[in-house]
């Protein structure tokens, strides 16, 4: 699973009746520092999730067992919002 902010949503007219009544957003993934890492895409959204909001998605067949048993086409979900990320701090190595 992976990291990423909702920028935007996406309005579908014409789309497989699996997904009436499911929103689709736009997300941008990011690094572990909360960085822009790769190219927006479009998920699912399984939560409610809104704009700015930090989230945790997931792609691959796994995109799809949050809607279970019904079978929707999907290849990424949005399956949490992020409150917030604690990273580590790693002790200097010594010489």
């Amino acid at each position: 699973m992976l990291l990423g902010r909702v920028i935007g949503n996406v309005v579908a007219t014409v789309k497989n009746a699996s997904l009436d009544g499911k929103t689709l957003l736009l997300v941008q993934p990011l690094d572990r520092q909360g960085r822009e890492k790769g190219k927006p895409l479009v998920a699912i959204d399984s939560v409610g999730a809104g704009e700015g909001e930090m989230i945790y998605w997931c792609r691959g067949r796994e995109a799809s067992f949050p809607f279970l048993p019904e079978i929707v086409p999907t290849e990424a979900t949005i399956v949490a919002i992020v409150d917030t990320v604690n990273i580590p701090v790693r002790p200097a190595p010594r010489s």
